[in-house]
């Protein structure tokens, strides 16, 4: 078999694997496991090389060995095939992300700076965020329990995968919320930061532990299996509906004349780094989108020596990327694709400079 026919076969498999996931998914837990990995990916269009993506992403068409030596599936860089799905490589402290395609060789040049991915930007690359379904949010007013886990069977302390739990319906859901077959996440309530009165100026963060299914209904209950378990369960955590959320993000252009706060980290640690989650105080009241991408930046000030009290601010600074996962009306989620130092709560952000 040569390559070309190998490589179709691949690509084939490739194509199909979504669908057989999806078919014995169903089948076995019905929660289909969309990509395996976290990254950049772009997927190879008719005509693409390595060259000309290198050119329209990254500003240099020089850099196409560095696309092709992050994509050692390909091992002819003048061979790629439409269908074919590539990583595609970050310059390390830039702000864009580059594209890997097919290419003539020719002798290396300096490279030219990496630009923002900011306005209009021809189809291409996406963000494979394979947790997508544990992604929490902040939300004002917050989502209102559909039902509440009360006892687990086995009287164990901690929930996990598998087990068997009784559930209460929330007495203003409606009946048919929690009909056997029905899919819900697990969450509870925190509040977004330490602040006084957080939950009411900024919203309500819903933190999420994981997925069950509800197997039984009775007269006063519903029993029910847990699916997923990404974080520990406790008994008085509650559910809401869940809905199927794609785990490949496309990007998108950043909204002009954003400036806004990153609010905490999902988990609220004194620091947040690259792939880690975090909250931001703009929405979909912003223009905020799904798949845009923010730099986090630094304004500091010098002071005189002879005269502390006099000081210039200096120009901003960009250290950092995050990429929007989830967006309500006035906060989204979203994670850090970038970070040069760590990121704490309070940090800025604003659309790319071109």
């Amino acid at each position: 078999m040569n390559r070309r026919t190998t490589l179709a076969v691949l690509i084939s498999v490739f194509l199909l694997a979504p669908l057989l996931l999806t078919t014995t998914g169903m089948a076995a837990d019905k929660i289909d496991v969309v990509e395996s990995e976290t990254g950049f990916y772009y997927t190879i269009q008719k005509g693409d090389t390595l060259w000309d993506l290198s050119k329209r992403f990254s500003d240099s068409p020089w850099l196409w060995p560095e696309l092709w030596e992050d994509n050692d599936q390909i091992s002819n860089p003048h061979w790629i095939f439409p269908g074919e799905r590539i990583r595609l490589y970050k310059k390390s402290g830039s702000q864009t992300v580059i594209q890997t395609d097919s290419v003539a060789v020719t002798p290396e040049e300096p490279v030219k700076p990496v630009k923002p991915m900011v306005g209009k930007e021809a189809a291409g690359p996406f963000f494979v965020y394979s947790s997508i379904d544990k992604v929490g949010f902040i939300r004002k007013p917050p989502v209102k329990p559909s039902g509440t886990i009360f006892e687990i069977q086995g009287n164990k302390i901690m929930i996990s995968e598998g087990d068997i739990v009784y559930v209460h319906p929330a007495a203003d859901s409606p009946r048919t919320a929690l009909i056997p077959g029905s899919r819900h996440v697990i969450f509870r309530y925190r509040e977004p930061t330490d602040e006084r009165d957080a939950m009411e100026t900024i919203g309500v963060q819903h933190y999420i532990l994981g997925i069950l299914e509800v197997t039984e209904e009775k007269s006063d209950m519903v029993i029910a299996r847990i699916l997923k378990s990404y974080r520990p369960i406790k008994t008085e955590d509650m559910l809401m509906p869940f809905s199927q959320r794609s785990a490949k993000i496309e990007i998108k252009p950043s909204t002009p004349g954003i400036d806004g706060q990153i609010i905490n980290s999902e988990d609220h640690t004194k620091m947040t780094g690259e792939l880690m989650l975090a909250f931001i105080d703009k929405g979909t009241a912003d223009n905020i989108e799904i798949g845009q991408q923010y730099s986090v930046y630094d304004r500091k000030k010098s002071e005189s020596e002879k005269d502390k009290t006099q000081s210039v601010s200096l120009p901003p600074v960009d250290f950092g990327t995050i990429l929007v996962l989830h967006t309500e009306r006035t906060t989204s989620t979203v994670i850090v694709t970038n970070a040069n130092k760590a990121i704490t709560a309070g940090e800025r952000f604003r659309t790319p400079i071109e």
